[in-house]
């Protein structure tokens, strides 16, 4: 028993499990490199101020969540929580958007770091897959990427997530409806810390999760309410090409997510199997991102889908990934010249794209077959003197028991065309 133990709010990613998580990542990731996504990675830390100027000093993750320290040159840095900001951050300094195509399209995957109370689907560390469409204001921008997220879900055989949307309108209708919820959130019941989120952000409290917040918000004033001519234009354009393009939606009034940047469209994907952590994804439009951080303007949009949440929404519908099989062929030495033998075609086998294990540590047969059929393998390869003697090897089809002499010399074929 080891002595130490994985951080608190944290997992390890083991097989059998992890062949499943890297299959959502693959699944996610593939309707975005059809759509013209290049591939980004960014570093797992960034300047503090990149977090609090983009997602927002008024937020939970800033204000509570971040991992922060300070380095032995005196720099501030904090793990991401997020992705959005050090993405766009990469983009302007390796200035993509002047490259005169726009959007620049990126897709991303890695970990991310938030300092919460640990509950099922609450980590502080998890892992996402995002994409960002950097440097366009188009409503059918905002379209294409929710529907390559539903493409991504439903390739998985998920079915029962159900999509949130919502526009938060922008710096010309906010400021007015910004004003009214203060006025109305100035005469609840609130904690101090709460009433200091009413005059810096007051759409943070719609976010509040705590019961005793959310009964006093019956009849706050909602932003649909307040939105200017082209936020609804927008807006409808946007609902109008998901119905075009069968992608079911409800309408949210009262969706704000957790970020500050957010504008316009604002979307989230939740899952009734999860409990109270019920969010698997989402995202929205951000246009004045880029100048918060010190970049141009630059109309962008964006989504993250959590990894973790998403292998626990399949777990919760009873899906079955149809994952590749680890190992296709296990091969099963006996003695030492068909140790060297054999280890040469497990060789030409893994280069010919067959999945190969092979009995290390001078195992007998009994136990050299216990890790053939431990390993999942289709079939197993026994060869001794008397078989090299002769040009061939034993070939045990694991499923059925049948066994038969295969030509050494037409190993790799003959597996090749059984497997299909």
């Amino acid at each position: 028993m080891s002595t130490f133990q994985a951080p608190k709010g944290t997992y390890d990613l083991l097989p059998p499990d992890s062949a499943t998580f890297l299959a959502v990542r693959e699944a996610i990731a593939a309707p975005l490199k059809r759509s013209g996504y290049g591939y980004v990675e960014t570093p797992g830390f960034e300047n503090v101020e990149l977090f609090a100027r983009g997602v927002g000093e008024s937020t939970d993750i800033v204000t509570k969540e971040m991992y922060t320290f300070t380095t032995r040159g005196g720099d501030e840095l904090a793990l991401r929580p997020e992705g959005t900001a050090s993405v766009l951050r990469a983009a302007l300094e390796a200035n993509l958007h002047k490259a005169g195509n726009l959007p620049v399209k990126l897709w991303y995957s890695g970990s991310y770091y938030r300092y919460e109370r640990p509950q099922k689907g609450r980590y502080r560390h998890f892992s996402q897959v995002g994409a960002e469409a950097i440097g366009a204001e188009d409503p059918a921008l905002d379209a294409e990427l929710i529907i390559l997220a539903v493409d991504a879900y439903r390739s998985l055989g998920l079915r029962n997530f159900r999509l949130l949307l919502n526009s938060l309108g922008d710096q010309q209708c906010r400021p007015a409806y910004r004003a009214a919820l203060q006025e109305f959130l100035r005469e609840l019941d609130l904690d101090e810390d709460t009433r200091r989120r009413v005059e810096i952000n007051p759409l943070r409290v719609l976010d509040d999760k705590r019961e005793s917040v959310q009964k006093q918000l019956t009849g706050a004033p909602l932003l649909r309410d307040h939105l200017c001519a082209d936020c609804t234009a927008y807006h409808e354009q946007v609902r109008g090409l998901l119905t075009e393009a069968g992608v079911a939606f409800e309408d949210d009034p009262r969706l704000v997510r957790g970020l500050d940047y957010y504008t316009r469209t604002t979307f989230e994907f939740v899952h009734d199997g999860l409990g109270s952590q019920s969010a698997v994804g989402g995202g929205g439009r951000y246009d004045g991102l880029s100048e918060m951080i010190g970049g141009p303007a630059l109309p962008s949009v964006g989504w993250a889908l959590g990894v973790d949440r998403t292998v626990l929404a399949l777990r919760a519908e009873g899906v079955e990934l149809d994952l590749p099989d680890a190992t296709s062929v296990y091969a099963v030495p006996l003695g030492e010249e068909a140790r060297r033998v054999l280890f040469g075609q497990v060789t030409a086998l893994r280069r010919a794209g067959i999945a190969t294990d092979f009995a290390f540590g001078g195992r007998g047969l009994k136990g050299a077959m216990k890790g053939a059929n431990r390993s999942g393998a289709r079939f197993a390869v026994i060869a001794g003197e008397r078989d090299l003697a002769e040009g061939v090897v034993q070939l045990k089809d694991l499923e059925s028991g049948e066994q038969g002499p295969v030509p050494l010399a037409g190993l790799v074929e003959e597996l090749r065309s059984r497997l299909g």
